[in-house]
């Protein structure tokens, strides 16, 4: 289900553009309908409210939690199924952040990811995009929302921009705390700057060596790591919000001095932020952890050669729950894992 197609149902049952709004707020907002001054019923006519019962419950069943897993460091991740039974994954994180996937499975294949292990599955819609943030928003508040989950939002790029345009107006999320990650398809480019509401922009670029960079994402467009770095500085000054590139660090691969002398040389000056995230390990794909003393001397060599670092613990890490772990159980059970069973939380459309 696509946001539009949410409209045009409403639209369909006589809805104004001001019923329309106040019914798809409160979704958004995982809110009652009757939250604001006035009561449904005293504005909705009585086929919209005899209606919203049905269209309540079938919100509910776009995305549901399947198993939580809380991180000791107070994230949590959520494994959530879809209305067909597919699964995704979304991210709890600190300060009031989500993070919410975009596709199931992924067709970039990066070599050190878990998620692209089995190609695309499928598109998710908007409307099961936004159905992410209405489970998080049930269960904390939820102020910033990322594209950092599983698949590439480049290659869902309709369904990611309208989720992105009624988060940051019927959501009510500022539009620099919904941040667009892409390994840099093009398109990205082209269509963000026109885009009414225009996100923060994070880009992967995991190395600064052009041909290590199509090993580790095999399928990702050949752009060359200067190259992107001049479309997102772009990007970044047009838009007033700094890039953040992001980079997952891999022992003995990116973590070596030649490519500290690369990043400064491609990113001092610019106005970035480099997120630096240790390997989330995962038996099997043949990389390793860098330990966090190695890791804690590359961002503070970076930060004293002009490029502002941050060192990031990926969420996840202690629950075995990096990017495509959970739902990889659930496709393919390995050893058995204790998951802490949740209720299904959806937004209650009827009236109180």
């Amino acid at each position: 289900m696509r946001i539009e197609h949410l409209r045009q149902r409403l639209r369909d049952l006589g809805a104004k553009p001001c019923h329309e709004q106040a019914i798809l707020r409160a979704w958004a907002q995982a809110r009652p309908l009757d939250s604001g001054r006035k009561r449904a019923d005293g504005f909705l006519s009585p086929r919209i409210l005899g209606a919203l019962p049905a269209l309540g419950e079938e919100l509910g069943n776009l995305a549901r939690v399947l198993s939580e897993h809380p991180g000791e460091d107070g994230s949590a991740r959520l494994l959530v199924q879809l209305a067909d039974g597919q699964s995704v994954e979304s991210v709890l994180l600190l300060r009031d952040g989500l993070c919410v996937s975009s596709q199931v499975g992924c067709a970039v294949g990066c070599t050190f990811c878990m998620t692209g292990r089995d190609g695309l599955i499928r598109q998710l819609g908007s409307a099961e995009i936004v159905a992410q943030v209405v489970l998080a928003r049930a269960r904390r508040f939820v102020k910033k929302v990322v594209f950092m989950g599983m698949g590439e939002p480049a290659h869902n790029l309709d369904n990611v921009l309208e989720a992105i345009d009624f988060l940051g107006t019927e959501g009510g999320i500022g539009h620099k705390n919904l941040v667009f990650s892409t390994v840099g398809d093009p398109r990205v480019f082209e269509r963000l700057p026109q885009e009414r509401v225009k996100p923060a922009l994070a880009l992967s670029l995991h190395t600064t060596c052009a041909e290590l960079r199509e090993q580790l994402l095999p399928r990702a467009p050949r752009i060359a790591p200067e190259e992107l770095v001049e479309r997102g500085e772009d990007y970044a000054r047009a838009t007033g919000y700094p890039i953040q590139y992001q980079w997952t660090l891999l022992a003995g691969i990116n973590d070596t001095d030649e490519e500290i002398d690369g990043i400064v040389r491609l990113l001092a000056g610019k106005y970035a932020i480099m997120n630096m995230i240790p390997w989330n390990s995962v038996d099997g794909f043949g990389f390793a952890r860098p330990e966090r003393g190695h890791a804690e001397a590359i961002a503070r060599r970076l930060h004293e050669r002009g490029v502002l670092t941050k060192l990031r613990q990926s969420a996840g890490q202690d629950v075995d729950g990096g990017c495509g772990q959970l739902r990889a159980r659930v496709v393919a059970p390995r050893t058995p894992a204790v998951l802490r069973r949740v209720p299904a939380t959806g937004a209650d459309l009827r009236p109180d």
